[in-house]
């Protein structure tokens, strides 16, 4: 719980604090833009209290997903029921609760008719575990790679759904129930897609091509407003990477990048492809992309 003794020195939301065992892990920024910002240490603060009905759900999505537990509410309130699971692209509902296990990793929920699909995991949370309930269950957990499981064990057991993970990073994730090493589809219209680099294991999941679930691969950057990858984060192989994200852009067609890191952008297929391989060319050429 966050403890207002202890509020960041920089903050100026009222009733609302960040307070300082905040650990920079971008997450409040990513669902609460210009209302949270950043100090030079990456430690969140309130820039203002939220003003609006729509600021104040920001707000309340910043608090339940925070994996730190840092961020503090006016005393009374209670969260708005329709905070999360929060669609943020189409047929695609955010779930918040990220974990600290994960680094505070995205999760992602995609009802389908085949079978419900959750992109990595949240915290282990009974209020997200009904919500998937009521939209039908869930059937398959995509895995991106072993950062970001979190407590997939937890939700694989209450719901008896498929766990999927690469080869090479599934000592994370010993209860995986399909295990991959190259392009799989998973059902119709979900395909497995192996993306060496961040760590040996990671793989990307495209959804009707349409959605790709990237996991800390690649990610829409909000300060270029463009396709960007994360070098500094790369366990693996940064010349692997580029050489993934170069296959990927020729293998797969997508409108929306959905990571587990960083944040989610949109952008026509043909202009997605071009930013990708453009993205390819900054990684070779020795400069970090922008």
């Amino acid at each position: 719980m966050a403890d207002l003794r202890r509020r960041h020195p920089l903050d100026q939301g009222g009733e609302w604090f960040v307070d300082t065992t905040c650990t920079a892990c971008d997450v409040a920024r990513e669902v609460a833009p210009g209302l949270i910002a950043e100090d030079a240490r990456g430690l969140s603060y309130f820039t203002r209290p939220p003003r609006t009905q729509e600021e104040n759900l920001m707000a309340w999505r910043a608090l339940l997903a925070c994996p730190s537990a840092s961020i503090g509410a006016p005393r009374g309130e209670k969260p708005p029921p329709e905070a999360y699971p929060w669609e943020v692209a189409p047929g695609a509902w955010y779930l918040g609760y990220n974990a600290a296990s994960s680094y505070g990793a995205n999760a992602y929920f995609v009802p389908r008719p085949e079978g419900n699909l959750m992109i990595d995991a949240p915290r282990w949370v009974p209020r997200v575990a009904e919500a998937m309930a009521e939209r039908g269950g869930l059937a398959h957990i995509l895995l991106t790679h072993q950062d970001d499981v979190a407590d997939y064990e937890a939700y694989a057991a209450h719901f008896g759904a498929r766990v999927w993970i690469h080869e090479a990073d599934r000592r994370a994730a010993p209860y995986a129930t399909d295990v991959f090493s190259g392009p799989v589809e998973i059902q119709r219209g979900v395909r497995a897609l192996p993306l060496p680099g961040h760590t040996r294991g990671s793989a990307v999941f495209l959804v009707d091509d349409t959605l790709l679930f990237t996991g800390d691969s690649l990610e829409w950057s909000r300060e270029t407003q463009d396709l960007n990858a994360f070098e500094d984060f790369t366990w693996y192989s940064w010349e692997e990477q580029a050489d993934s994200l170069e296959r990927l852009a020729h293998k797969a067609t997508f409108e929306y990048v959905l990571p587990g890191h960083g944040n989610r952008g949109h952008a026509p297929p043909e202009e997605m492809r071009r930013r990708l391989l453009a993205l390819v060319a900054r990684m070779r050429g020795g400069r970090s992309p922008p």
